[in-house]
C-alpha cells in the first residue's frame, strides 16, 4: 500500500469514528482534508454532504452531492433523493425537490424511497390524487409495503366500513406480528379509516393496538416518558425565567423581533393537535405573511448555545442573546429570503416562550388552545415521533397536558397582555371575528382571503395536511363524545386544575 493511500485511509477512518461519536463538524472537516488531496473520491463527497446537512449547512450539502455525481457516484439515484429531501425539508423549495426526485426515478424507476418521498411531497402540496397515485405505484412494486398502504389510506376519503382499503388494512395488520413500526403505521391508519366510517368501537381497538406497537418501538429505541423528569423540566423552566423580559430590561439589546434586515417573526405554539396548523394556514393566506412551518431553528439554538438548558439561560447576557437572535434570523433569511413576516409554527416552542421573549422582547407569540379531551384524543390518535413518547399512553398524555397548563399559566403571569390566545373552537364557530382579532393583534390589515385559506396550495408538513385543505367544519369539536365511555377515567383528571 502506498504512503498516500495509507494516509487517506487513516483520515477516512478518523472521519468515520467522528461520525460514530456524532461529531458532525469534525467529521466534515476531516473529509474536506481528504478531498483537498484526492478530489475525485465520489463516495467521500457523498459522505461530506451527509455531514454538512447534519451541521445545518444545506446549501453546502447540495454542492457536495453535485460533486459526488460529477465524479461518477455509484447509485446516483440516492444522491438525487437526498438532494430532493434537502430542497423539500430544509429549504422549502418544492419544485426543485420534485425535479430531483423525478431524476432519481429516471435513473431507477423501481427506487421505492424516491416514490415514497414524491408521494409525501404531493401530500405536502395537498394534491391528493397525485399522492395516491404515487403510493399505488409503490404498492405495485411491493404489494406488502406497510407504510405505503397506510399512507394511501390516510390520503383517501373514507365514507363507509365496506371500503376495500379497510379490508386491506385489517389483513395487513393481522399479518404484521411483532414488527412494531409497521404494526403501528397500519393500526393508526385503520383506526382513522374506521373513525371516519363511524365504526367507533373497532376504531378504538385499532388505535389501542397502534399505540401499544408504537410504545414497544419507542422502548426498543430507548425512548420512554418519564413523568417526574418532565415535571422537573417544567420546574426548571419556571425557575430560569422568573421575571418578564422587555427591550428595556435587557440593557443594550436591540433584538426586537424585527432586525434591520430581517423579517417579523410570528411564533405559533401550544400543544400538538391544538389547531396550530390551521391557524398558520389562515395567516398564510394573508399576502404579508410567509408560512414557515415547523422550523427547527429555535430548538437548534437551545441545543447548541444554551446547554444545559434552561439553567444556561441564567443570568441573561444581552450579548449572548444578540448572537442567538442573529443566528435565528440568519436561518429565517436563508429559508425565506426577502420575506417581511414569517410564521414559526412549532407547537412545542411553548417550552421556550421565556427564551423567545429574551431573544425578541417585542415578539408576537400566538398560543393555540383546544378542549383538553379533544386534544388528548387527537394526540392518542396520531402516530407521533418516538421523542414524544407520552403520546402512546392516555395517562402520560394527561400528565403532559397538566404540565403544559402549569407552564402556560406561568408565561401568562409574566406576559398577561403579550400572548395572543386563540381557541380552536372559537376559530371554527366564529371564524371572521376570531381572525379579525388575531390580525389586529398582529398589526396586520384585514384580509378576506384568510377565510378561504383552504384554497391555497402552500406546503404543509404536519398530520393536519388534509384537514387544512377543507373549509372550516365542526367534526373535530367534541369528537371525544364518540369515545365517552373509554375516556371517562380522564374526564375528571383533565378537569382538575394543574398544581
Amino acid at each position: 500500500m502506498s504512503e498516500a493511500r495509507a494516509a487517506a485511509e487513516r483520515l477516512l477512518a478518523r472521519a468515520a469514528e467522528q461520525e460514530r461519536l456524532e461529531d458532525w463538524t469534525g467529521s466534515a472537516a476531516t473529509l474536506q482534508q481528504v478531498l483537498a488531496q484526492w478530489p475525485a473520491l465520489a463516495d467521500t463527497w457523498y459522505n461530506l454532504a451527509r455531514m454538512q446537512r447534519r451541521c445545518g449547512e444545506p446549501e453546502a450539502a447540495l454542492a457536495s452531492y453535485a460533486r459526488a455525481l460529477e465524479f461518477g457516484l455509484q447509485g446516483p439515484e440516492e444522491a438525487h433523493l437526498n438532494r430532493g429531501v434537502i430542497y423539500a425539508d430544509d429549504l422549502q423549495r418544492a419544485a426543485l425537490a420534485e425535479a430531483e426526485l423525478r431524476r432519481a426515478l429516471e435513473l431507477n424507476p423501481k427506487y421505492l424511497p424516491a416514490w415514497m418521498n414524491l408521494a409525501n411531497l404531493h401530500e405536502d402540496r395537498g394534491d391528493r390524487d397525485a399522492a395516491r397515485a404515487a403510493y399505488a405505484q409503490v404498492l405495485a412494486l411491493q404489494p406488502d409495503h406497510p407504510e405505503a398502504l397506510a399512507r394511501l389510506a390516510n390520503a383517501s376519503v373514507i365514507t363507509h366500513a365496506e371500503e376495500p382499503l379497510i379490508s386491506r388494512l385489517r389483513t395487513a395488520l393481522a399479518a404484521s406480528g411483532t414488527h412494531w413500526e409497521p404494526r403501528a403505521e397500519l393500526g393508526f391508519a385503520l383506526g382513522r379509516a374506521l373513525d371516519a366510517a363511524g365504526e367507533y368501537a373497532e376504531a378504538w381497538r385499532a388505535y389501542r393496538t397502534a399505540n401499544s406497537a408504537s410504545r414497544m418501538s419507542a422502548l426498543a429505541a430507548g425512548e420512554r416518558y418519564d413523568r417526574d423528569a418532565y415535571s422537573r423540566y417544567i420546574d426548571a423552566l419556571i425557575a430560569a425565567f422568573p421575571i418578564a423580559h422587555t427591550a428595556q430590561s435587557l440593557a443594550g439589546s436591540d433584538t426586537d423581533g424585527r432586525a434591520e434586515a430581517g423579517p417579523q417573526i410570528v411564533f405559533i405554539c401550544g400543544m400538538f393537535r391544538s389547531g396550530s396548523t390551521l391557524l398558520e394556514q389562515i395567516l398564510a393566506a394573508h399576502p404579508a405573511v410567509r408560512p414557515g412551518g415547523e422550523l427547527p431553528l429555535l430548538p437548534a439554538i437551545v441545543q447548541q448555545q444554551f446547554q444545559p438548558y434552561p439553567a444556561a439561560c441564567r443570568p441573561l447576557d444581552p450579548e449572548r442573546m444578540r448572537e442567538a437572535a442573529a443566528t435565528y434570523l440568519h436561518g429565517i433569511q436563508r429559508i425565506h429570503p426577502g420575506a417581511a413576516c414569517v410564521t414559526d409554527k412549532r407547537p412545542d416552542n411553548f417550552h421556550h416562550i421565556g427564551l423567545i421573549k429574551a431573544l425578541f422582547p417585542q415578539a408576537r407569540i400566538v398560543h393555540t388552545r383546544r378542549n383538553l379531551l379533544d386534544n388528548l384524543l387527537s394526540i392518542w390518535f396520531l402516530h407521533l415521533d418516538h421523542s414524544m413518547a407520552y403520546a402512546t399512553d392516555l395517562g402520560d398524555i394527561a400528565h403532559h397536558l397538566h404540565e403544559y397548563q402549569r407552564l402556560m399559566r406561568h408565561w401568562r403571569s409574566l406576559y398577561p397582555h403579550e400572548l395572543i390566545e386563540v381557541e380552536y373552537e372559537s376559530l371554527v364557530d366564529e371564524p371572521e371575528s376570531t381572525v379579525r382579532r388575531l390580525l389586529k393583534a398582529l398589526e396586520l390589515p384585514w384580509e378576506p382571503a384568510c377565510l378561504d385559506f383552504h384554497r391555497q396550495r402552500s406546503i404543509v408538513k404536519t398530520a393536519s395536511v388534509w384537514q387544512v385543505r377543507e373549509p372550516l367544519h365542526r367534526r373535530s369539536i367534541d369528537r371525544w363524545q364518540h369515545y365517552a365511555s373509554e375516556l371517562e377515567p380522564w374526564r375528571q383528571a383533565l378537569a382538575d386544575p394543574p398544581a
